[in-house]
């Protein structure tokens, strides 16, 4: 009982030192864990038996054959209330109802007894009067054998029998031998387990100050935490006001600066395509003058008199009909001036749109350096609040008086081991005897069989078919002279054996039933649970004994079964009813004061001005500067054709292919040398032109998708950035005001969630109990029931096993040594005439 007092002295102890916890919060902080550093100790939770194991569980199952009854709550908790007296009103009805109840609960046990009494007292009779009764030559006594026709059978039959019996007494012997010996050893643990168990509740008490110094510690984690968030407002508050604002603010900005640089491009195009125009209209006068040139030299080849021959005079016609398609295909000089749009659009360039774009993002992105600077004030104060809450808390973990009792409750452990190791030599000195003991009891046993099984041995061996009873062998008379010592040792003896028997089973029978079984159900633990029961002014024995108040509900099973689970002593003992550490750590003002500051702190982001009028007036003066108007189709028309209105290059060729069928003179190397100059001007005049009018094909077409529907796109832009400008105006303080609680919420959540984790760190892990149940399993279910009782209920069942087949194999014993002993007179057959033969004999 010395470990569960000592529970009880350091659960008294442990409410001076935890409470009860703040209410879980809404919100989860994964960025901020604590982990509770684990006790180790040295006693194993579980007990096994080993292989023994399997024969406890037999005598457990013969033990509820005898006795099924169920533990019997309403006797135990009348004789706890000492309402159950023999001394004194026996003859009351209700005492003999109770002793009736007794009865009827212990009726197994009493007619097992009954019939183990029956044994001892009728053995030693049975066995004076058959002694007496076999010097009489009666009972078998008589040296003489009939001869019977079924004697060789009757003889195999005795002697496999009684072998089959020593089998028996045998194993019962085993038995005997298994459970002295597990008895013997497992009790030489028993100093080890006891250290351990001590070993286990000094670590419970010595660690527990340092477990609750480690819980109230993680407050500066959890304030490091709160402040590197406060630090950090601009990031966290201001980030998330520009984050909330962003989606309907940045795209309208974003439309802005991308007119702003469509304005440029389109300048720019612009000013490109009216200096490209001017070179095209050069290149196509010089190119006109090249072609007019070529053309007036091949008329005049063309009038060479060798055209009038008839074999050249067709060619020369369709030379002479095609001249007309040397000449440009386009006169870029009809093409319409640009000079009104570029002046325009440079007027419009000089307003910086795309500075004052810049001026509103950088108006727009101030956004968390304002708020960092508005709360610089509130953020000063909950630090300095955050900073005494943690003064407070160090004051409390010094202040909490754990060191006296846990120097008291050390000494009285000292006091308990050390008595235990005063008193345990003597324990094994007293185990020694009983060892010695039953060692003596089951070599006696052992010593029958011998003599049986040695009577059994030299009778089959020394059995001769063919000499008659009075002419036996030496070996086979001695094998009938050892059975029937084997006999007289077991009238001798048995009576004793069955004494030890019957002590042992009533004792270790009602301890496994009343104290073992019910303790592994939680039965006895409910008996003493019940109200009023160990102290009639006490409804809760437990809690009235510690903390005298005997109204909370505070039981035996259960304090039993939350520190086997390995609970802690706040919860397992429901100190919330005896003491709360809430008052000590009382943050719900403070984080109240915290959460007051934020609120009433108001965040003002003015002057965010995304773009300003001059700005505005600058997408107008772009919608208005004619770009949209011009006749983007006349340029692509002109600029989509060649350049002449026939391929040179297929002109020139198809002129060497004609001067070929001429004959040599003038006439062919005028069209050859034509046909070169055609090859020339393409590569001079052609090839430029064709890439001159192709960017402008190409900016007048990108000009035309730009600004088709100016006006309609600028005043989309300007609508937007309208919507975004009215939306900041009107909501950027509600969402300031929204963020700033969640701000709030997320600093104050850190110590909710720290004061969540202080509940269930003082109700599951602060001096978690779990030793304590295990000292008291140890010394229960381990030291009584497995090291004492099981072995001591496993020597009876064998004892009592070995002693009841006694019986049977005296007897047969009896019976199988008149086939072995040599008889001093037999039955002879004289013509079918049986005369006695007497025949003595000298053994």
């Amino acid at each position: 009982m010395a470990p569960v007092l000592g529970f009880f002295l350091l659960l008294g102890l442990c409410g001076d030192t935890v409470s009860e916890g703040s209410p879980p919060s809404t919100n989860s902080f994964d960025r901020l864990e604590f982990e509770f550093p684990p006790t180790n100790y040295e006693t194993e939770d579980s007990y096994e038996a080993g292989p023994t194991g399997i024969l406890f569980q037999m005598v457990h199952i013969f033990l509820h054959t005898v006795q099924p009854h169920a533990f019997p709550e309403d006797i135990i908790r009348k004789i706890l209330q000492k309402k159950f007296d023999f001394s004194k009103d026996y003859d009351k009805p209700e005492n003999v109802v109770l002793t009736l109840k007794i009865i009827y609960y212990e009726i197994g046990i009493i007619t097992c007894a009954a019939l183990g009494l029956l044994f001892i007292i009728l053995m030693p009779l049975v066995g004076f009067f058959f002694s007496v009764c076999r010097c009489c030559n009666k009972c078998g006594g008589e040296m003489h054998q009939r001869q019977k026709k079924n004697g060789t059978y009757l003889r195999k039959y005795f002697a496999v029998s009684l072998l089959v019996i020593c089998i028996f007494i045998s194993i019962g012997i085993t038995y005997g031998f298994v459970a002295s010996h597990h008895m013997r050893t497992h009790l030489r643990k028993t100093q080890k387990l006891a250290e351990s168990n001590f070993n286990d509740l000094r670590t419970l008490l010595n660690t527990t100050p340092g477990q609750i110094d480690y819980v109230l510690d993680q407050y500066t984690i959890t304030k490091a935490k709160a402040f590197s968030d406060l630090d950090n407002v601009k990031l966290l508050l201001g980030g998330s006001i520009y984050e909330k604002l962003r989606p309907r603010v940045v795209p309208a900005l974003d439309n802005v600066k991308a007119m702003a640089e469509a304005i440029r491009e389109t300048e720019e195009a612009l000013v490109m395509v009216n200096s490209v125009l001017m070179d095209m209209k050069q290149s196509s006068a010089q190119l006109s003058a090249n072609l007019s040139d070529v053309q007036k030299d091949l008329a005049l080849s063309l009038k060479d008199p060798a055209c009038q021959v008839p074999s050249a005079a067709t060619t020369c016609d369709h030379i002479n009909s095609s001249l007309s398609y040397l000449d440009v295909s386009v006169d870029f000089s009809q093409l319409p001036p640009l000079d009104k749009q570029i002046a325009n659009m440079s007027d419009v360039l000089q307003t910086n749109l795309s500075g004052l774009i810049q001026e509103g993002y950088r108006s727009f992105n101030d956004i968390p350096e304002t708020v960092e600077s508005k709360t610089t004030n509130v953020i000063s104060d909950i630090k300095r609040t955050l900073n005494s809450i943690g003064s407070e808390i160090t004051n409390i973990s010094k202040k909490i008086p754990v060191q006296d009792k846990l120097s008291n409750f050390i000494h009285y452990i000292n006091n308990t081991e050390d008595y235990i190791h005063r008193y345990l030599p003597t324990l094994e000195e007293y185990d020694s005897y009983r060892w010695l003991g039953c060692l003596v009891v089951c070599c006696l046993l052992t010593l029958i069989v011998i003599f049986f099984c040695l009577g059994l041995l030299c009778g089959t061996l020394g059995y001769d078919r063919k000499a008659t009873p009075t002419r036996r062998g030496c070996v086979s008379n001695t094998g009938g002279i050892f059975l029937m010592v084997g006999v007289g040792f077991s009238f001798l003896f048995c009576w004793l054996l069955m004494t030890i028997v019957v002590l042992t089973f009533v004792v270790g029978g009602n301890v496994e039933k009343l104290v073992c079984e019910s303790y592994q159900n939680k039965k006895l633990f409910q008996v003493l649970d019940t109200p009023y029961l160990l102290n009639e002014n006490w409804k809760y024995y437990l809690s009235g004994m510690m903390f005298d108040k005997p109204d909370v509900n505070l039981t035996f099973e259960q304090v039993y079964s939350d520190c086997t689970e390995n609970k802690g002593i706040y919860a397992t003992l429901r100190l919330e009813n005896i003491y709360n550490i809430s008052k000590h750590l009382n943050f719900q003002e403070r984080m109240g004061s915290i959460n007051s500051s934020f609120e009433n702190t108001v965040i003002r982001i003015e002057n965010v001005v995304l773009l300003d009028e001059a700005g505005r007036k600058n997408l107008m003066d772009f919608s208005s500067s004619g770009v949209d108007r011009i006749d983007y189709n006349t340029f692509m028309n002109a600029t989509s054709k060649h350049p002449t209105k026939v391929n040179l290059l297929s002109f020139a060729a198809d002129l060497d292919i004609k001067a070929n069928h001429l004959p040599q003179g003038d006439l062919k190397q005028s069209l050859k040398r034509n046909a070169q100059t055609l090859r020339t001007i393409h590569r001079i005049r052609i090839i430029p032109l064709e890439k001159s009018m192709s960017t402008v094909y190409q900016t007048m077409r990108g000009l035309q998708y730009k600004n088709s529907g100016l006006g309609v796109k600028v005043a989309n832009v300007i609508f937007f950035l309208n919507t975004a400008q009215d939306f900041l105006k009107n909501h950027i303080s509600m969402i300031t005001a929204e963020e700033s609680k969640k701000f709030a919420a997320m600093i104050l959540g850190y110590f909710e969630h720290y004061l969540q984790w202080v509940r269930i760190a003082i109700t599951e892990q602060v001096a978690a109990c779990k030793p304590v149940a295990t000292a008291l399993d140890s010394a229960i279910d381990i030291f009584l029931c497995g090291y004492v009782v099981d072995p001591m209920n496993l020597f009876w069942f064998g004892l009592g096993k070995a002693t009841v087949f006694l019986l049977p194999a005296i007897i047969f014993a009896v019976k199988l040594a008149k086939y072995y002993r040599r008889m001093d007179s037999e039955d002879v057959y004289d013509d079918e005439v049986a005369v006695t033969h007497h025949t003595n004999w000298v053994a």
